[in-house]
């Protein structure tokens, strides 16, 4: 939430009263949830910046909270402009989500209860069609690369990702209520076939 707009000595005196101070929060803050600790003197610098010039237009009400959610924008930035994401940096980051969203309560539950429909979601789905959407959303792996891997036509890789696709968002966005229980229960029927 922002409050009011400041004058450029105001927001000199601003920030290095309010937002500096903070620094070894932020610190402690990216050391726990950024993988290359290298990196985090930029990462820190990058937060000032959008903070900075954040503020200009409208000084942020609750500072701390404003600081992090910079942050962690900034590593959710960093991280969709990379082709592939471990997942240890992947859990790291939906921990972030859930830590640095204590202001609101409603978004925390919310983002669990879409994280727990998704990993449901994402245990209902056949073998095949698991490993195939996993290897191309979550490792980057080529269409053909997948196809070689597993010894099938690129046409059954494409096949089974827009299957695989339609499926979780069903159980996710769902139209309508059970989505999850919809997948598993054609899982059960399948045998447990991985067409």
């Amino acid at each position: 939430m922002l409050v009011g707009k400041l004058c450029a000595d105001d927001l000199g005196r601003w920030f290095v009263q309010q937002v500096l101070p903070l620094e070894g929060d932020l610190v402690r803050y990216l050391r726990r949830k950024w993988h290359d600790h290298a990196e985090i003197d930029d990462l820190m610098q990058e937060t000032y910046a959008r903070v900075y010039e954040s503020a200009r237009h409208e000084r942020p009400a609750q500072i701390k909270a404003f600081l992090f959610a910079t942050a962690r924008n900034l590593m959710i930035d960093k991280l969709r402009r990379v082709s592939v994401v471990s997942i240890e940096t992947v859990a790291d980051i939906d921990q972030t989500l859930v830590i640095t969203d204590e202001l609101d309560p409603e978004r925390q539950v919310s983002a669990r209860q879409e994280l727990r429909a998704l990993q449901l979601a994402l245990d209902a789905l056949p073998e095949r069609c698991r490993q195939i959407v996993w290897m191309k959303k979550v490792e980057g792996y080529s269409q053909r690369e997948i196809a070689q891997q597993m010894g099938v036509s690129e046409v059954i890789v494409e096949h089974q990702v827009v299957r695989a696709v339609r499926l979780l968002a069903e159980a996710i966005y769902g139209r309508h209520k059970g989505a999850v229980m919809m997948i598993a229960r054609r899982k059960k029927k399948l045998g447990h076939t991985s067409q």
